[in-house]
């Protein structure tokens, strides 16, 4: 063992930079680097699911239950499409003959992982709604409610029902 520490001494000062060399490369290993896995699927999953009917009915619900007269609010809604993405696409044309080629933009990362570039998301446009609450048969009530449903969603009035529930 003492032998060993007496190369070690001796090595250390012919070949410093050797040495330094590899402590910083050690150190570079040591390092993290860029995001974890879990991460990155993590996020891809929240901005998939970004719409979700039943939370935003939930959220509707919870705030309208608030307008004075209401009573506990239960909100239906209905809408035309589901969630679309539009990706990039690269298109390639051909002038002499008219054709176009057209793929798909694909960001590959490392590990082999690859995910589509979105340049827009579009979210459902609302069909209706129905609201059931306890005020629902009072005029004041019924006209808070459209309009508070009217601003939140972009339904128009004859969009929207109001009725008395238990």
């Amino acid at each position: 063992m003492g032998r060993l520490a007496q190369r070690v001494k001796a090595s250390m000062g012919r070949y410093r930079l050797v040495w330094l060399v590899i402590l910083a490369g050690l150190i570079l290993l040591l390092l993290p680097t860029g995001e974890k896995e879990g991460e990155a699927r993590e996020e891809t999953e929240q901005t998939q699911s970004a719409f979700d009917l039943a939370a935003t009915e939930a959220r509707l619900s919870q705030a309208l239950s608030k307008i004075h007269g209401a009573g506990e609010v239960t909100v239906v809604l209905t809408v035309a499409n589901g969630p679309r993405q539009i990706l990039a696409e690269n298109v390639d044309r051909d002038g002499s003959q008219g054709e176009e080629k057209t793929e798909t933009v694909v960001l590959s990362r490392g590990s082999g992982s690859q995910e589509t570039v979105t340049v827009q998301e579009i979210y459902p446009r609302y069909q209706g709604a129905l609201l059931v609450c306890a005020g629902g048969d009072d005029p004041t009530v019924r006209l808070q409610l459209t309009e508070a449903m009217s601003a939140l969603t972009g339904l128009g009035a004859d969009k929207i029902s109001i009725s008395q529930g238990k």
